[in-house]
């Protein structure tokens, strides 16, 4: 089954159902959403990693931050906050790039890792997106950044 695009759900609105089902109720069906210290500090810090106009090459190392990513079997869409895509033979051509690449999802998190599996299930939904997306099989690593 493939879902419509008008109806995909947002998977950072899946992070904050599977952390907080209240929260998310308030901030995305009752659209009740007050800043405070921690949002904006969060926002603040995402600015760079959300840039879709910076991307950078290292090396044998792409770098693509703000990436849309979505997935029709799963009905899901986001964006990534950063993609590295590393050079080697197992990966998949990338437009207007020489070589292979595989895609590395990276989730940047303030504080330390929650308790339950909110964002590891946020990670996993990019992951698979980047996989259907890209036709690549497996994504091999996927990680956080801890500020």
């Amino acid at each position: 089954m493939e879902y419509k695009e008008e109806d995909y759900l947002n998977i950072a609105g899946l992070q904050h159902f599977a952390f907080c089902r209240r929260q998310w109720a308030l901030a995305y069906i009752e659209m009740q959403w007050d800043e405070n210290l921690r949002t904006v500090e969060g926002h603040i810090l995402h600015e760079n990693a959300h840039n879709p106009f910076s991307a950078e090459k290292r090396g044998k190392l792409l770098i693509s931050r703000g990436m849309a990513v979505y997935s029709r079997k799963l009905g899901v869409s986001g964006i990534c906050d950063v993609v590295e895509f590393h050079a080697s033979p197992k990966g998949v051509p990338i437009f207007g790039q020489d070589g292979k690449w595989l895609p590395v999802p990276v989730e940047y998190k303030r504080g330390v890792p929650k308790e339950n599996a909110a964002d590891r299930l946020q990670l996993c939904c990019q992951a698979i997106c980047l996989e259907e997306m890209l036709v690549c099989g497996r994504i091999l690593k996927a990680y956080f950044v801890l500020w």
